[in-house]
């Protein structure tokens, strides 16, 4: 544990610095929550964008975690080194919310009666973007693993959280994790690697439409993060 020094008044910690911050917020202070914000607010936009492939979507659920993050702040714990895997833990049940409430949509529009429309070029230019073709290939990848699965590669790989933060965001042992990142790693792999040949074949079958570099793509679903920890 780093000790913080000065030259006057009692050695502290950066635990108890940490707890102080959490305290503040659990208080209502306006400058702890926004120091929340500040340190924490990219790293909730990141996994959202992830998770659901839509960087507009992804702001929304920034706001609707940081807003429910006040609303709940009488239930931050002192617990831990950072308020993190709470934060988290309610982007998370955020992101399943959007989820739930994208679906209700969809079905109700697939109850509208089919309209004509103008033609949609957006197909092109994805395919003329490899960065947004992979995000989409890796989303679809995703989105076949279970949403247990789903969860702890989006908050372990792609946000970085340690198997014990994940473990509290989402209220289960840290061996639950640990398992659950196990079988997710293999079928993950597998899945990402066969969206993005089926990404290029349907390129290739687009008139008009350049084909993504992809090369030996089967770790862009991930930062540069070590599995085994």
């Amino acid at each position: 544990m780093t000790r913080i020094t000065g030259t006057h008044g009692p050695e502290r910690t950066t635990q108890n610095v940490n707890r102080s911050i959490q305290a503040r917020i659990r208080s209502g202070d306006p400058g702890a929550f926004r120091q929340l914000f500040d340190d924490h607010a990219q790293l909730v936009h990141r996994h959202a964008v992830r998770v659901t492939g839509d960087w507009a979507t992804a702001e929304d659920v920034v706001s609707l975690t940081f807003l429910e993050a006040w609303r709940l702040r009488e239930r931050l714990r002192d617990e831990g080194d950072s308020p993190r895997p709470w934060l988290m833990g309610i982007a998370v049940n955020v992101l399943r919310n959007v989820a739930r409430a994208a679906r209700r949509h969809e079905k109700a529009l697939a109850r509208v009666p089919a309209r004509d429309t103008v033609p949609d070029f957006s197909a092109e230019l994805v395919g003329r973007m490899a960065d947004a073709e992979q995000l989409a290939a890796a989303e679809r990848a995703l989105g076949k693993l279970r949403r247990s699965e789903r969860e702890v590669v989006t908050l372990c790989v792609w946000s970085g959280l340690s198997y014990a933060e994940a473990a509290e965001a989402l209220g289960v042992p840290v061996g639950t994790v640990r398992s659950r990142l196990s079988r997710a790693r293999e079928r993950l792999r597998g899945l990402a690697e066969r969206e993005l040949r089926q990404s290029a074949g349907d390129a290739a079958r687009t008139p008009g439409t350049a084909l993504p570099v992809l090369g030996d793509r089967t770790d862009l679903i991930r930062p540069k993060v070590k599995w085994n920890r």
